[in-house]
């Protein structure tokens, strides 16, 4: 089965192609440092047999931060607990790359007392302003983003992943329907990817080239006027001419209706993947490896996209929060479903500050 065959992503050598998207765990300590809590999750995952953990959706900056008890990775402070988290998940035989962002117009100014800031003057769902970033704005957090990326690289990392989906700040920047800058960051596909290419640059003068770095981008945005397809793919041959190791395909954003990143119900296997035409196309103009997550819950499935050279690696994160050990109760010859029944309930208990799991399985399990 091609979906447990050793592969690789850049330089990191993966006992499968499965893949643990990263999400907001929420168990970071209120300043941001790692936890044992958190360490313990990552530890359950890579012990159930992923082979790949992209983790926590760190922020790259304190005005950056998107919601309660975020890893932060701006101050060199944070390395020493990451470094032992790291080294755990290693003894358990798994990789690890961080996911490292900034939320962009999405910041909780609850939480970072700052006005948040985008490519443009923006109203928030809540009805805060997002300012318009100036290019000393722009400038600072691209080296914020290669400041992390090396801290991460200290912390024993495997690698980077750049959050450039979701709307976040730079999915923002590579979207025309947040961004609408009449400077040479808007307009072009080319212009719309400056601050990402720029990002991704002082990035690899950060940790060189050998040290693997992944982008996390939309399929599509689901927005009338936002990005489409076809800007995905001219974006992604950008980033591969640039040197990323690997593209993770998702799509949508908080305003994407029903096509937010993570949907709710379950689907039949025919409907399973959400961006299967999208990463058809990726295909047809780009070589380096794609990672497809998005709604896949059946080992058939993952095989069957993995067999027809769709996507390189299967990704996954709201089954793993229900089952860390799937991909190892797949491999054992069990591949029954996921039991995730994508409802959503996970996120509650993370907004209520006490850190991810499936609060679906608790109350079957009747615990209040």
């Amino acid at each position: 089965m091609k979906a447990f065959e050793q592969a690789k992503i850049g330089g990191i050598i993966l006992a499968n192609r499965f893949v643990r998207s990263a999400t907001w765990e929420g168990m970071a300590t209120e300043k941001s440092f790692c936890t044992p809590e958190l360490t313990q999750l990552l530890v359950r995952l890579a012990k159930g047999g992923v082979g790949l953990i992209i983790s926590s959706h760190s922020t790259v900056s304190p005005e950056g931060q998107a919601g309660l008890r975020q890893v932060g990775i701006w101050s060199d402070a944070f390395i020493p607990k990451l470094k032992a988290m790291t080294d755990l998940v290693h003894e358990a035989r798994s990789k690890i790359v961080m996911q490292i962002n900034h939320a962009g117009c999405r910041a909780d100014t609850s939480l970072t007392g700052e006005v948040s800031m985008g490519p443009m003057l923006w109203e928030n769902e809540d009805g805060t302003f997002c300012r318009e970033m100036e290019r000393s704005d722009i400038r600072a957090t691209v080296e914020a983003f290669s400041a992390a990326a090396r801290r991460a690289q200290i912390a024993g990392f495997d690698g980077v992943q750049v959050h450039a989906a979701h709307g976040y700040l730079l999915s923002s920047y590579l979207s025309p329907y947040f961004n609408k800058r009449r400077d040479e960051y808007g307009g072009t596909v080319e212009n719309r990817a400056r601050f990402l290419l720029e990002v991704l640059q002082s990035i690899f003068a950060a940790v060189g080239s050998k040290f693997p770095v992944l982008v996390k981008m939309n399929a599509a945005d689901f927005l009338e006027g936002g990005l489409t397809a076809t800007d995905m793919v001219q974006t992604a041959m950008l980033l591969e001419k640039a040197g990323v190791a690997a593209i993770e395909l998702s799509g949508g954003t908080s305003l994407s209706g029903k096509c937010i990143p993570s949907r709710r119900g379950r689907l039949s296997p025919e409907e399973e993947v959400y961006y299967k035409e999208e990463a058809k196309q990726f295909k047809t103009k780009v070589s380096m490896p794609l990672i497809l997550v998005g709604g896949i819950r059946t080992f058939a499935v993952a095989e069957n996209l993995l067999q027809e050279n769709i996507c390189d690696f299967i990704s996954l994160c709201r089954p793993l929060i229900r089952e860390p050990g799937l991909i190892n109760r797949w491999k054992s010859g069990d591949i029954s479903p996921a039991t995730c029944l994508s409802d959503n309930l996970c996120y509650r208990p993370i907004r209520e500050g006490k850190g991810v799991y499936c609060l679906t399985e608790e109350r079957e399990k009747g615990v209040k």
